[in-house]
């Protein structure tokens, strides 16, 4: 954390030194020699940093990381306090004006000089201690103290009694299955899951089982762990591999070179059939390497690898033999059975009544953690079966995690993952800190903040939110977050971390000094937070948190928010960069906001404001303003200043209206919005202030995501040229507003490479430029009015994974033929009134995953051929005929025999308003209310 702290400084020293902003010589100078002692220093940081997390570590290299990350922030601060001061001189007028203006200028100017020649004194007097106290920060001595010190707790695992375990039969089962069948080829299994989850222990149980140990002619089990040497592996593989035959052309192996032990392994392989397994990879580069010494000689030989990181593990993309088995957390049911089983062995694994409610909470705690619940089960085990002490036990879980011994491995072996993080990903990793226990982070919010507050770095080529991604999808990789809500198409949308995994976080946060989270456990937060999340008790916090240190600040859960909140925020933050007030109980934004220079992420998302001040238009640096689901209709025309603006987001949805094309309502937008040109997403705005709010649209050529509502019949041709300018352009929402009011949208000749299309109006006939839309994956039609020829051009899209129709079709029957739709998981067809039949040939609709279907009055019968989609997962039915429904219950309806083998089969009636009631195929409630309806 302190490479990446000192990374921050260098960056914006960077900007200061090349930007336009005029320094005083003297001040220049300073600064560029203070670049250069961080340079300096941060040559010795990424060590430091690794050796700060060791146990036993020297305690002044500690002190030493932290003074570096402290005076680094200090630098930070300074310049971004140097910045305002010039802003708010930089506007006055008039002679009198610009002669005081400069005067006060002069003094921040001489104030950073002598600022910068402390903190150059600081870093230089940090540089020479180091010197001074011969820090020795090799990672050798540190591997080396470790090594002499730290026992690892992993060992243990290679030795589990198969009894004492449970929910292994089945992976098992499926591992030797893929071992001892299948292709003559080398297969690559690289069984892939988070610290503590059993990889280790069904590796080893699927290495000794006798159908292994028989099928192949020789194995080998290699511990590869963070610090391994290659040659070390090789001859520790040689050892193994020809242990029961050892030969005399393999003496003096010691000696050896790399490429000699590499040749004498083929040499020796050739003619075997083998299994290896690689325990613990955590190098990306071992598998490159390594299979050079394992020859493919077509007699079925496996390789497993085990390993918290996916990206580490051999792609399936690379060859069909090679697979990924993603090693599940335990259900609930299974979880609690090893915790019994562990914990009340002398009572035959039964848990006593009186102990059950707070045994279920441990588990709880432990989300499916084998590790964690062996380990804090192993304790328990030793504990009298009294309430009182177990209350005691689980209230303290959280602190003894770090201070019992006895449960301290939890802690080190997930720690291991954080430790292995580059310093770019650790603090994107701590900021989960920020996000409540159990809390389901959306993950563009997540990356909106990580670039308001400067943790993400451009790279060539690539805008700053695609990389913010890939270090979401590495986290995710690396087992650090695990993803709780993904899109059709497999995109993560939301996000958390294991409970425990927050613990480790919390830890780091709390020795860093990096974030200071509230609650209801803090009444009081002590010392200074870069990053405050506030969920109760905000007025106490800004009390106790008044420092131009916080970079952001995060509100949850208030019901409660004093009127002076703003006001305080505004005025005791001065250096703010992210402010996130989503769902407060707010409903207005005082003018200062204006004074907030350095802000560049403000949502007040399910806010009640309903007027945002024209002081808007001074935060210059604002790069995301969130206002969906607030009050807000109309912007000031202020908003255009905002030059760096990348996502503006403002819509309010009403999910009560049933009507989708009257239920949306977007913001007006005046002047010329053309000068927003940064903007990524524009999403909704009104298209009815005339043509000239259409043509400004085409000069936003950044545009990834637009959304326009309101759109007249006569402004499609300038909205068609506008969108064939936008060549980012990656989705696109378009409504008319009214059931009456056509959209044409038929004069693009050459459209933007769109992934999503969503079109709500009736449309003049099916814009031509759709059937050329090769990478389109979803494609919405809300009250298109459609024929049944639409389907036909649409069914040869080569990517489209998602499509709805909600009356966007007046066809009286679809007809979905061989090798149509080759990529379609998701079919809706919603209040098609005219659909009297649907037929599907074998071989249509080949991939389906989701089908949905009505309200449609005239269908009177299942799909034709809907037992002929063999990959349907999901059928949903709303406010069909009776007759239909019947038929297909599974007792006594005719139609049964054709859904059967659909996993999951709802049926939605409509009760109350536009409120459905959820029925599940043969739930006897279903069967009472159709039988009600025929009476």
């Amino acid at each position: 954390m302190a490479e990446a702290a000192v990374g921050w400084a260098i960056n914006k020293l960077d900007t200061l030194l090349t930007g336009e902003v005029k320094l005083l010589r003297n001040v220049h100078t300073e600064l560029q020699g203070l670049r250069d002692e961080l340079e300096a220093i941060e040559s010795f940081l990424r060590d430091a940093d690794v050796r700060f997390y060791q146990e036993n570590s020297d305690s002044r290299i500690k002190t030493w990381v932290k003074q570096v990350r402290q005076v680094a922030f200090e630098i930070e601060d300074a310049i971004d306090v140097y910045m305002l001061h010039l802003v708010r001189h930089q506007d006055q007028h008039g002679f009198f004006h610009k002669i005081s203006r400069l005067v006060r200028k002069l003094k921040p100017r001489h104030e950073i000089a002598s600022k910068i020649q402390d903190l150059k004194k600081s870093v230089c007097e940090i540089r020479e201690r180091s010197d001074r106290y011969k820090f020795n920060l090799s990672s050798e001595q540190g591997s080396s103290d470790r090594d002499n010190t730290w026992h690892d707790p992993r060992v243990h695992s290679l030795f589990i009694d198969e009894a004492e375990l449970v929910g292994i039969e089945s992976p098992k089962a499926e591992l030797i299955s893929k071992l001892v069948e299948g292709a003559s080829e080398n297969v690559v299994i690289s069984v892939v899951g988070m610290g503590g989850l059993g990889k280790t222990t069904l590796a080893k149980k699927v290495f000794d089982s006798e159908r292994v140990t028989v099928y192949f002619d020789c194995k080998a089990w290699i511990t590869v762990t963070q610090s391994y040497k290659m040659a070390k592996l090789l001859r520790i593989m040689i050892r193994q591999l020809h242990q029961e035959n050892v030969l005399p052309t393999f003496e003096g192996t010691d000696t050896m070179s790399e490429l000699s032990l590499i040749e004498k392994l083929r040499e020796y392989l050739i003619e075997k059939r083998y299994l290896v397994i690689f325990d613990d990879v955590w190098d990306i580069f071992l598998w490159g390497y390594i299979m050079t010494a394992l020859p493919n000689n077509g007699k079925g030989n496996r390789i497993i690898i085990t390993t918290r990181n996916e990206g580490v593990a051999p792609s399936p993309n690379e060859s069909p033999f090679y697979y990924v088995f993603k090693l599940q957390l335990l259900p609930k049911r299974e979880a609690y059975e090893l915790f019994c089983k562990k914990v009340f062995q002398s009572n035959g694994g039964n848990c006593p009544s009186q102990l059950q409610e707070l045994s279920h909470a441990i588990v709880e705690k432990c989300e499916g953690l084998p590790l964690a619940i062996v380990t804090i089960g192993g304790v328990l085990a030793t504990k009298e079966k009294l309430v009182t002490e177990w209350k005691k036990f689980y209230d303290d879980l959280t602190s003894s995690l770090a201070s019992d011994q006895r449960l301290s491995n939890i802690i080190k072996i997930l720690s291991l993952s954080y430790q292995d993080l580059p310093y770019y990903l650790k603090s994107c990793f701590l900021y989960f800190n920020l996000f409540p226990e159990n809390c389901s982070i959306n993950c563009w919010r997540l990356i909106r903040l990580w670039i308001a507050d400067g943790l993400i770095k451009e790279r060539q080529g690539r805008i700053v939110e695609e990389v913010a991604e890939e270090y979401l999808i590495e986290l995710v990789h690396r087992r650090l977050v695990q993803v709780e809500r993904v899109s059709f198409d497999s995109k993560a949308r939301e996000c958390r971390v294991h409970d425990l995994m927050r613990e480790i976080i919390l830890f780091q946060s709390r020795e860093l000094s990096f974030h200071q989270v509230s609650s209801k456990d803090y009444q009081n937060l002590k010392g200074r937070s870069r990053h405050l999340s506030i969920n109760d008790k905000v007025k106490n916090i800004l009390e106790s948190n008044c420092n131009s240190q916080t970079h952001s600040i995060i509100l949850f859960e208030s019901n409660e928010l004093p009127k002076s909140f703003i006001t305080s925020v505004i005025d005791d933050f001065k250096l703010l960069r992210s402010l996130d007030l989503e769902g407060a109980p707010l409903d207005y934004i005082p003018d200062e906001v204006g004074n907030l220079w350095h802000l560049k992420y403000l949502c007040l998302k399910d806010t009640n404001v309903k007027v945002l001040p024209k002081s808007i238009g001074k935060l210059c640096n604002l790069e995301t303003l969130d206002l969906r689901q607030s009050l807000v209709l109309d912007l000031p025309i202020e908003i255009n200043r905002l030059l760096k603006l990348r996502h503006l987001l403002a819509y309010f949805f009403n999910y009560d209206n049933e009507f989708y094309i009257n239920s949306l309502r977007a913001v007006k937008m005046h002047g010329n919005i053309g000068s927003l040109k940064a903007l990524q997403k524009l999403s909704y705005i009104e298209a009815d202030h005339g043509v000239d709010l259409i043509r400004q649209i085409e000069r936003l050529t950044q545009l990834r995501k637009l959304g326009i509502t309101k759109l007249k019949k006569e402004n499609g041709l300038d909205l068609c040229y506008a969108l064939e300018k936008m060549s980012c352009l990656q989705t696109l929402k378009v409504s008319s507003g009214s059931v009456e009011e056509f959209l044409d949208l038929r004069s693009i000749s050459g459209p933007p490479l769109l992934q999503y299309l969503y079109l709500s109006g009736p449309l003049v006939e099916l814009p031509p430029w759709i059937s050329k839309l090769s990478c389109l994956v979803k494609l919405v039609f809300n009250w298109s009015r459609l024929g049944n020829d639409a389907i036909q051009v649409l069914q040869a899209l080569p990517n489209l994974q998602m499509l709805r129709f909600y009356e966007g079709c007046n066809a009286k029957q679809l007809h979905f033929t061989k090798g149509c739709f080759s990529n379609l998981k998701m079919l809706h067809l919603l209040h098609l009134t005219r659909l009297n039949k649907l037929i599907i040939d074998e071989g249509g609709l080949p991939v389906i995953e989701e089908l949905s279907i009505g309200p449609c009055p005239k269908l009177k019968e299942l799909p034709s051929g809907i037992h002929y989609l063999r990959n349907l997962k999901r059928l949903e039915f709303y406010d069909i005929q009776r007759e239909f429904a019947i038929g297909m219950q599974p007792l006594g309806g005719h139609e049964y025999w054709k859904v059967q083998n659909i996993p999951l089969i709802l049926f939605y009636y409509k009760f109350k308003g536009y409120t459905f009631n959820q029925y599940k195929l043969g739930n006897i409630n279903l069967l009472k209310r159709l039988m009600e309806v025929s009476e």
